[in-house]
């Protein structure tokens, strides 16, 4: 089990000279909508058929980020936190994934052994999968990752307080308008929302507990 410490620190440093991207990602306008009621029944399908494919190999899987809160914009994918033994023992959870369609995208091994595969159709890159579910990032962690449990606080802070549901919606907006006028990726999107978010991170974490 990943320590308070651990929950608590942003720390993501790269080795010098390392890639995460094992499919480079692609410029293109961030397509934020506002919230989808289809979208937790969506989840919940494809909570469902990961389930199937990784059967026992799966510890949890979790829908997390916007898409998982009532009332927030978002861009139209879903994500989930898929927990596994092992994150970085591939040949026991990967090629399911794959043969079902699922596309290996980011491999961080410096970062909690994250990968991401990426799933369904989507709009935003130029290759993109179409394994016939919705669009997905699938996150994949082991159980000493603390990044499943920051991603589950911070979800469950935005379903119980309008304040910061709507603080974080107004950033989320913003971000998504000047990275798409200036022609960025989605991680300059993310970087443009990084101080609201540790902004709310730290009521997220008082409220859960972890600061006193």
């Amino acid at each position: 089990m990943p320590t308070r410490e651990q929950i608590l620190s942003f720390v993501n440093e790269r080795p010098p000279g390392a890639n995460p991207w094992v499919v480079e990602p692609t410029r293109a306008p961030i397509a934020m909508v506002e919230y989808d009621s289809r979208w937790p029944q969506q989840a919940e399908r494809l909570r469902e058929r990961l389930f199937r494919l990784l059967r026992t190999r799966a510890l949890r899987i979790d829908h997390v980020g916007s898409t998982s809160v009532v009332g927030l914009p978002a861009k139209p994918v879903i994500d989930v936190d898929v927990t596994v033994a092992d994150p970085a023992d591939e040949r026991a959870w990967l090629p399911q994934l794959e043969a079902a369609g699922f596309v290996l995208t980011v491999r961080e091994p410096w970062w909690h052994e994250h990968r991401m595969l990426r799933g369904g159709r989507r709009a935003d890159d130029g290759v993109p999968p179409t394994d016939g579910g919705p669009a997905a990032n699938i996150h994949v962690f082991g159980p000493d990752s603390p990044e499943p449990v920051k991603h589950l606080v911070f979800r469950d802070w935005l379903r119980a307080d309008t304040a910061d549901r709507e603080l974080y919606a107004a950033a989320k907006r913003e971000a998504a308008a000047a990275s798409t006028a200036g022609n960025e990726a989605v991680m300059e999107y993310n970087a443009r929302k990084q101080a609201v978010i540790r902004e709310i991170y730290a009521r997220a974490f008082a409220a859960a507990g972890f600061l006193q």
